[in-house]
């Protein structure tokens, strides 16, 4: 199968260090292209990848220091139109913003396009965009984020994947302290995750990244990142990740929004760090309560579940892992989509192909129309 898969700029494929979508786009792209299948990745132009490479800027937006970011995705997708004849399936992971280009091709040129949306579905503007595009593919990385537009023309849910090698279980680590991984930003939850360390008396270790236009929330609550009890060790990559999640006592999670997927909780299971996450967006499609970590609805249900984490076996998070998170899941799952989707285009071209020309059927009296 010729496949293009179309990522964000933001970020290289895959990211050096944050970047969640352009990560299980790499993993994608490489898992399709072992499958064996003539793969084409559109990204940044400091991407790494196996597949064909056709790249737009000389690296990622936010490497770049880009202040303008709709124009060179406008400019890949131009690209993209020019070459749109040569593949039978092109996916998409650019949110809404490919959303013309997509009905251009699905209608003036018969090509069968899908859409995965890795971002939050809630906010009030997207309702009346959604409407319009009714008609276009969507893929749904969780359940719970189709709850905010659940009439769009949704083909399908495909839980993130990991390759298996990328992480694994550290039995040799002292798991003693908690580990907050994401973002510095109110929804992420991390003064909650403050909170809850300081109450369980223990060391919370924070990686993670501060981006722009949150910089005025960081600098509210810096000072807190600088207590005896809390260890912030910044943005970091993936090998530095594994180890942060290896040696952790459990990951918390105390989201306060919708989250579409959570990856990092993927990440921990994989290393076997149980989780502890609040009870919204996807959360309870992630983490099985009781066997891979703790669902929990505020801090103080946090703290009694920390007392509670010997019964979690390391072992059956990364087992847990390995039977429903793994990329070769994945891509199953998304071929499937593929050929699910190229089967109704085939029957519909054949159906079109086989009808008669009205002037024929109403000449034929005999005929019931």
């Amino acid at each position: 199968m010729r496949i293009a898969q179309v990522s964000p700029l933001f970020e290289s494929v895959p990211p050096r260090l944050y970047g969640g979508t352009e990560r299980v786009v790499s993993w994608l792209t490489e898992e399709l292209v072992d499958l064996g299948h003539e793969v084409t990745l559109f990204a940044s132009g400091d991407s790494v990848t196996s597949a064909c490479l056709v790249p737009t800027g000389r690296c990622g937006l936010r490497a770049a220091g880009a202040r303008e970011n709709l124009a060179p995705h406008l400019l890949m997708f131009e690209r993209l139109r020019a070459l749109a004849d040569e593949f039978d399936v092109i996916h998409f992971h650019t949110e809404y913003m490919h959303f013309p280009l997509a009905r251009e091709l699905e209608r003036e040129f018969g090509v069968t396009c899908l859409s995965t949306l890795h971002g939050r579905l809630d906010l009030p503007e997207y309702r009346d965009l959604f409407n319009e595009y009714r008609d276009l593919a969507l893929v749904s990385i969780s359940r719970s984020q189709r709850r905010a537009l659940p009439d769009q023309n949704w083909i399908g849910t495909v839980h993130h994947g990991m390759r298996e090698g990328l992480m694994k279980v550290s039995p040799a680590a002292n798991h003693d302290y908690l580990l907050f991984v994401g973002r510095i930003s109110p929804e992420k939850g991390v003064l909650e995750a403050i909170e809850i360390a300081e109450r369980a008396k223990m060391l919370l270790k924070i990686a993670a990244k501060i981006e722009t236009y949150d910089l005025d929330y960081y600098r509210s609550i810096e000072s807190l990142l600088r207590r005896s009890g809390v260890k912030y060790v910044g943005e970091v990559g993936e090998a530095e990740k594994a180890k942060l999640l290896g040696g952790a006592k459990a990951l918390l999670f105390p989201i306060a929004w919708p989250e579409p997927f959570g990856l990092v909780m993927i990440e921990a299971l994989a290393c076997g760090a149980p989780v502890i996450a609040f009870a919204n967006g996807s959360v309870p499609e992630v983490i099985r309560d009781g066997k891979t970590g703790f669902i929990v609805n505020n801090v103080i249900e946090a703290c009694e579940a920390i007392e509670k984490l010997p019964s979690i076996s390391r072992r059956d998070c990364r087992r847990d892992f390995e039977l429903r998170f793994s990329v070769e899941r994945m891509a199953t799952d998304y071929l499937e989509i593929y050929e699910t989707q190229l089967l109704k285009k085939q029957f519909r071209t054949r159906a079109i192909s086989h009808a008669r020309p009205l002037s024929r059927i109403l000449s034929t009296s005999t005929e019931v129309i």
